[in-house]
């Protein structure tokens, strides 16, 4: 194609209407940064037919044949679509979690948990893990995005979390292990039920064998093991018996990790696919980081992206479990853990773990619309993380971790049409990620020029 009937075809193209989905879909000339790490790709071109991309290239290389709607990408970073990878569906941000477990209970799987889901695919997140929830209701929300019943990201779902003993009124989403055959019993029962993760806390207060037997039969299901990393006894626990993926940077106020655990983090990162690939580590500074400056500026606790979705009751309790967010029980530790989080971020990286980006989203004054974005403009602007890394942490990373490499991850050819894209450069300017213009799941789009497609999110 030459560059004069290249620019006939965009002006052509800039007149239809891209909320209607085609069959077949060229997306044309923005810089792809594909999730592989190298050189982005100027003036590409992405054909997709029924959801599958069919072939990446360039303006200069590829013609985009007779019968695909072409979109314009021009003057946009296209990249693959994001993955929150801690993500909490059943929490919207309330800040009383007692409150909200009694009052919402059942009101999740009709109104909470879809809320949240269209939520974060409105902000460029077409997969996310969901980390702990009532087994029915994550089931059912679960089924209904991918029979396309209601929208949002492709869900991978740990259902409740199994850890030593539950706490009081939370048993709906939290499972106690009684010995070592109640834990197996319990990790079958989540994988028969079509649980892609076990969520595991408290592993260190367990007995050795309960703890080791959850591992080793998720494993034998075929299940990724994610475990919480707030206690040093904790990581020690989780790196004895094998976990895939630590959660939190953790231990409260202290200002670094023991050097034994860094020892042994070192040990384990150096096994890689003898050990069965990367050790993976999910940080959620993000929170923890912002905080202060939400409690100076809480404007954006006003959004009104959080609120779709959801009753004028729900938003307007939100709300007010929020009018003092200065005053929190649940934050009062975090101004001592801040000067903290360089360096425990420093430690995992030069220990060679594998980041991941997620969010804890949902828990209070975090919101599903926001928190992915702020989590990598904390890592590129705070934490000496590169845009590039940042972005395959987003991307590339999650779909190894959870086996699903072939399908996802990169916008390359033979993979899911999961694609978001940006104006302007999100390699220096990562913030740009708070307002994604273009969000394309499985080839339908969902949000055009920054402005959500009602007809495909109904």
């Amino acid at each position: 194609m030459n560059h004069l009937k290249f620019w006939v075809v965009i002006l052509c193209a800039s007149l239809i209407n891209f909320s209607v989905f085609a069959e077949q879909t060229a997306l044309v000339g923005g810089r792809l940064i594909d999730g592989f790490g190298h050189q982005p790709i100027a003036n590409s071109v992405i054909l997709i037919k029924d959801g599958i991309i069919q072939q990446v290239g360039t303006v200069d290389t590829l013609p985009v044949p007779k019968g695909y709607q072409i979109v314009s990408t021009e003057g946009m970073d296209v990249l693959p679509g994001l993955w929150e990878n801690h993500a909490h569906l059943m929490l919207n941000g309330h800040s009383d979690y007692v409150h909200w477990d009694k009052a919402y209970i059942n009101r999740l799987a009709d109104e909470i948990m879809p809320a949240s889901a269209v939520q974060l695919l409105l902000a460029g997140i077409t997969s996310a893990r969901d980390l702990g929830a009532p087994l029915d209701d994550t089931i059912s929300v679960k089924k209904r995005i991918e029979d396309g019943t209601i929208p949002g990201p492709n869900l991978y779902v740990s259902g409740p979390f199994l850890q030593h003993e539950a706490y009081p009124g939370t048993e709906q989403f939290r499972w106690g292990i009684n010995g070592v055959r109640d834990a197996k019993q319990k990790v079958n029962k989540l994988a028969d039920a079509g649980m892609n993760i076990i969520k595991l806390i408290d592993q260190d207060k367990m007995e050795l064998e309960e703890a080791q037997a959850i591992v080793d039969q998720a494993h034998k299901r075929g299940l990724k093991v994610i475990a919480h990393s707030h206690r040093p006894n904790e990581i020690r626990r989780g790196l004895e018996i094998g976990v895939d993926n630590f959660e939190h940077t953790g231990l409260t106020t202290s200002p670094e990790y023991p050097e034994d655990i860094v020892k042994m983090l070192k040990e384990r990162t150096a096994t890689g696919r003898v050990a069965g690939g990367p050790l993976f580590w999910t940080p959620t500074v993000e929170g923890l980081w912002n905080y202060p400056a939400t409690v100076a500026n809480p404007e954006k606790l006003d959004s009104q992206c959080w609120k779709r979705g959801l009753k004028e009751d729900t938003i307007t309790d939100i709300k007010g479990s929020l009018e003092h967010v200065g005053q929190l029980d649940y934050m009062q530790l975090t101004p001592l853990r801040k000067p903290t989080l360089k360096r425990k971020i420093a430690q995992l990286k030069d220990a060679g773990v594998v980041f991941l980006v997620g969010t804890d989203s949902g828990i209070p004054a975090k919101f599903h619309c926001q928190s992915t974005w702020n989590e990598m403009a904390v890592w590129v602007d705070e934490m000496n993380i590169s845009a590039m890394d940042t972005i395959r942490a987003a991307t590339y990373w999650p779909a190894v971790m959870m086996g699903v490499h072939e399908k996802t991850g990169t916008v390359s050819a033979g993979k899911d049409a999961d694609i978001i894209a940006v104006h302007g450069d999100v390699l220096r300017y990562i913030n740009l990620l708070q307002r994604v213009d273009f969000v394309m799941k499985g080839g339908v789009v969902y949000k055009s020029e920054g402005v959500p497609v009602e007809k495909n999110l109904d």
